[in-house]
């Protein structure tokens, strides 16, 4: 098996969404995805994208893909936020993961970013464990915070 890591591109969008919506049902919210397709397009492909992807190949199917933005930190300065990485469930176990996770790690280096961070759910003891076996510090005393659409309509 060869896998080609590669940076997403307009045409990847819809497998990218397959693989996301893949993502919600494994995180036990698959009626949490909302964006379709052509958000992606827009979103990652204008004069000022929101994010950048990339995405695993084998062969011409997407079987993975890591999905991330920019973020600023008023302690570190320029950091990337780590959105997403999702690899379909059949392929799992055969190194694609950690070929986009090195793949992002690697972007973030070449742009003199101060911190790569992301979330993982407590429950997911082997995404805590590869990270932890990788360099990565996880936090026990930083809850994640959200406001959704519905409670903005309060303001």
């Amino acid at each position: 098996m060869q896998i080609i890591i590669r940076e997403g591109q307009k045409e990847d969008m819809p497998a990218v969404l397959e693989l996301i919506r893949e993502l919600a049902v494994f995180e036990k919210e698959p009626e949490a995805v909302i964006i379709n397709t052509e958000d992606l397009v827009r979103d990652g492909f204008s004069e000022t994208p929101l994010f950048k992807t990339f995405v695993a190949l084998e062969g011409k199917e997407i079987i993975g893909m890591a999905l991330f933005y920019p973020r600023y930190s008023t302690w570190k300065g320029k950091t990337i936020h780590l959105e997403d990485l999702i690899v379909r469930e059949e392929k799992r176990k055969l190194g694609v993961g950690k070929l986009l996770y090195n793949k992002v790690l690697q972007y973030a280096k070449s742009e003199g970013v101060k911190r790569v961070e992301w979330v993982v759910l407590d429950w997911n003891q082997n995404a805590i464990d590869f990270y932890e076996k990788s360099g990565a510090t996880v936090f026990d005393d930083w809850k994640t915070v959200q406001m959704d659409a519905k409670a903005l309509e309060n303001y």
